[in-house]
């Protein structure tokens, strides 16, 4: 069974900074692209960063390009995002996934089967 497990939400002020992690099981991580996508409420889920599973490229939305950054360490079996100069904007439920279907955008909710618990990031204006 495959399982994902984000860490590092909490409450920051604007400017500030947070380190989300998530650790993967239960497949062969190495193999799999991966993406963080974010939830606000009263929002459709969305696409922030991916990257494809040799680290070799990374995608990330307009609106945290710049800012946020996505990392893997496949022996740890890990996906990080670092988020920097955060928003009140960027205040959401934050997943990371597996994309297990590539024949479309890495963007697409549809092209990742599975998913994490989330983790709550909120920033104080």
């Amino acid at each position: 069974q495959v399982q994902l497990v984000e860490s590092g939400g909490g409450l920051v002020q604007a400017g500030g900074s947070l380190r989300l992690s998530c650790a993967a099981s239960g497949l062969t991580f190495s193999m799999y692209a991966m993406g963080w996508f974010r939830q606000a409420p009263g929002k459709e889920r969305e696409f922030v960063a991916a990257i494809s599973r040799g680290a070799g490229s990374t995608n990330y939305a307009d609106s945290v390009k710049g800012r946020f950054t996505i990392s893997r360490d496949n022996a740890k079996n890990t996906v990080t995002l670092q988020l920097n100069s955060l928003k009140p904007e960027d205040t959401a439920v934050y997943y990371c996934a597996v994309r297990t279907y590539v024949s479309g955008s890495y963007s697409i909710r549809s092209e990742y089967n599975y998913w994490g618990q989330g983790t709550q990031v909120t920033v104080s204006s």
